[in-house]
């Protein structure tokens, strides 16, 4: 045995002399001290990064028998789903793992504006990350036009038509979205070459820059207190445990409970009621004739309702575009001196809980068919919902909050 560990241990030696191993396992896992006081909200981060694994794994074997072209692509999704061994499971996790990733990342971000955590030291981590969500929702759009189903094919064609609407350049960056006048077999091969390898090399990249920006300054923690700010004679954070073991061994319970509930979904229910994989999706596409009603993956939906919302297609496309790039000032719209909802005055979570309501109803307005009823809502859940970003320097510079303490509290 003594040999045996003899052996690892030179092994180990020889790799670091060539390699800084030991030191990148004690800088971010071993010797990286977070808070001691996460809880539940901090489980989506590392689910988020477990869900990519699943995705490049997946996408992987996938593109080993899928064909990107107009007369074979949907066909050679079929021949996957039927003939190719345990083809259908792994279509059913990277469909399965699409909207997981989503759920994972709205939590992730909903955490983030519970706890402040896009606050001042964590400006630039949280613009990583929400550059992180823009190229996730670009991954999103041009693999849903992969399967080359009708409602793939449509919702391809009403989202490159919607930058038509841009004024000066809009014909011709339509026209360079698709790479033809009409959604074609040009498309889906551009769509499948940013899909594959463009987008995912720049998606692993960011996620690399994010954890490095989050090593740097530190994690967040439910009470918005700085760990560093306070540290021991041996320069250990006095509220911070070491990453490993302790919240190596956490992620696992959280990956395990989230596998749980995933593997049950790919087994039980892969379609979730049309929701993860519409039914129009399962007919070829057809140019010629128009689905009854087109409607993007639930994902996108909040966005959507407010294009829709708007009765100028310009105007709509900019209120779509604004709604997203909102996120990006949250770290100059918060005046508060205080990160964690906690400490939060009576305005703060009056305001997040209504941005939430709107959010999750306009979610629910984007899977829906127009009638003037649900455009009225969709209104007025826009208004709701960018209030919250518009009127956040004035609500958070006067809100009462609470004095926060110095240490975290624990338990």
């Amino acid at each position: 045995m003594n040999t045996v560990a003899r052996a690892v241990t030179g092994f180990r030696d020889w790799v670091d002399a060539r390699f800084p191993l030991t030191q990148l396992w004690n800088d971010h896992l071993a010797r990286y001290y977070a808070p001691k006081n996460f809880n539940f909200w901090y489980f989506f981060g590392s689910l988020a990064l477990f869900v990519l694994v699943i995705q490049i794994v997946t996408g992987i074997w996938l593109t080993m028998n899928y064909k990107p072209a107009a007369d074979s692509a949907f066909a050679s999704v079929e021949y996957i789903m039927r003939d190719v061994e345990w083809g259908w499971w792994f279509r059913y996790m990277h469909s399965t793992g699409a909207s997981a990733f989503f759920i994972v990342v709205y939590l992730h971000m909903y955490r983030a504006l519970l706890y402040g955590s896009y606050k001042e030291p964590r400006e630039l981590l949280w613009i990583i990350g929400m550059f992180i969500y823009l190229t996730l929702m670009g991954e999103a759009f041009f693999g849903y036009l992969l399967p080359w189903g009708q409602m793939s094919y449509w919702g391809a064609q009403v989202i490159i038509s919607l930058f038509g609407a841009l004024p000066w350049i809009g014909d011709d960056l339509a026209l360079l979205i698709r790479g033809d006048f009409v959604v074609s077999d040009v498309t889906l091969n551009r769509f499948f070459s940013f899909h594959v390898i463009a987008l995912p090399l720049l998606l692993c990249g960011l996620v690399w820059a994010h954890l490095l920006a989050l090593h740097e300054v530190g994690s967040n923690n439910p009470d918005g207190v700085e760990i560093k700010e306070r540290k021991g004679a041996d320069g250990v954070p006095l509220d911070g445990i070491p990453f490993h073991p302790y919240y190596t061994v956490k992620d696992i319970v959280g990956v395990v409970v989230f596998l749980i509930i995933f593997c049950a979904v790919v087994f039980f229910a892969p379609e979730m009621g049309g929701y993860f994989l519409e039914h129009a999706n399962f007919v070829p596409a057809d140019p010629l004739k128009t689905p009854e009603h087109i409607a993007p993956v639930w994902y996108f939906t909040p966005f959507y309702a407010i294009l829709r919302a708007v009765p100028n297609q310009l105007g709509g496309v900019i209120a779509m575009g604004a709604a997203t790039l909102m996120f990006f000032l949250l770290p100059w719209l918060d005046r508060s001196a205080v990160k964690s909802i906690r400490y939060r005055g009576w305005k703060f979570k009056l305001a997040l809980a209504l941005f939430t309501v709107a959010f999750l109803t306009l979610g629910w307005l984007g899977m829906q068919p127009p009638t003037p009823l649900y455009t009225v809502i969709a209104r007025v859940g826009s208004v709701v919902y960018f209030l919250f970003f518009l009127a956040m320097p004035y609500y958070t510079a006067n809100d009462s909050d609470r004095p926060v303490p110095d240490r975290v509290r624990w338990p």
